[in-house]
């Protein structure tokens, strides 16, 4: 288990949280429906890698491996460029971000196949 990766997906939980309160409630006032969702499908990909980068750290336990360690930073990357993209849109209008959005995307689907391909090289030992 990794203490650095469940902190940094400690405090993303949170800030997904106040960001999907402040989308549901502050952000009605200020912005149309379109962006709201935008938002919001910010949050919701915010909170799938939150999770994934937990079950990374938890992985960690069973299965020594740096592509768990990569496939985490991917989450990150992730995070930070596919929902920071899409938040950035939505409370900016910044389209010169819509080319980013992809970027993040790339980077959460490298990191489940690296999650993947770690879990695959994985040889069972005692039943772990």
């Amino acid at each position: 288990m990794k203490k650095g990766l469940l902190l940094l997906a400690a405090v993303s939980g949170f800030l997904a949280v106040a960001l999907g309160a402040f989308g549901s409630h502050g952000l009605k006032a200020v912005a149309p429906p379109h962006l709201i969702e935008v938002f919001s499908l910010g949050v919701q990909y915010q909170f799938y890698h939150t999770f994934a980068i937990i079950a990374v750290a938890f992985t960690g336990h069973w299965i020594r491996s740096r592509l768990l360690d990569w496939a985490a930073y991917l989450f990150i990357a992730g995070i930070v460029l596919f929902s920071g993209s899409l938040y950035g849109l939505a409370l900016m209008g910044s389209k010169w971000l819509g080319p980013i959005t992809p970027l993040g995307g790339t980077c959460f689907l490298l990191g489940w196949l690296l999650l993947a391909v770690a879990v695959w090289r994985h040889r069972v030992v005692d039943g772990n």
